[in-house]
């Protein structure tokens, strides 16, 4: 399962909820009609929605059932999830973040640098967190950096960047 996005609050006296969405995808909330929540014991519950509507950089939800604000409050901070199946097929040498998180990195001699812990993103390139023995690294996803990725065997190649101390 994949997360799409975050319900952040009660919405209304109607049940309905905001969600926050984590998808780059702009038509995944207007046309989402069905998603998976984590249920009491962990395990995935699933959601229908009945109508949705964009609401301040966010959307709000109706979902089947949830009629009131006290049970909409249930669904506070709880994340949506769709199957991986669900999502639309990539191009050819373009990664969703979900696939690159525990991927175990190495430079270009095979020597291990750690594995990916956390994808963020500060800007208009992706930032890899790797952990490993020499602690955390932080790596540009870019060409530059990141020479091959091999997501069946769970591996990515990639160089270690230059840190450098500005003097002053």
């Amino acid at each position: 399962m994949v997360a799409i996005g975050r319900i952040v609050k009660p919405q209304g006296r109607r049940g309905e909820v905001v969600a926050e969405s984590f998808s780059d995808v702009p038509e995944r909330f207007p046309s989402l009609r069905k998603a998976c929540v984590p249920g009491p014991d962990g395990s995935a519950r699933e959601v229908t929605v009945t109508s949705c509507w964009p609401h301040k950089h966010r959307f709000v939800l109706k979902l089947e059932g949830v009629d009131s604000i006290d049970d909409a409050e249930a669904y506070r901070g709880l994340e949506l999830r769709i199957g991986e199946e669900e999502l639309a097929a990539l191009p050819e040498g373009s990664y969703y973040h979900h696939q690159l998180r525990g991927l175990r990195v190495e430079d270009e001699r095979g020597a291990p640098l750690g594995e990916i812990t956390d994808v963020l993103t500060p800007g208009a390139t992706p930032v890899l967190v790797v952990q490993g023995g020499a602690g955390e690294i932080m790596i540009p996803l870019a060409d530059a950096f990141v020479h091959e990725v091999d997501l069946a065997s769970g591996r990515m190649v990639a160089t270690r960047p230059e840190m450098t101390v500005a003097e002053g």
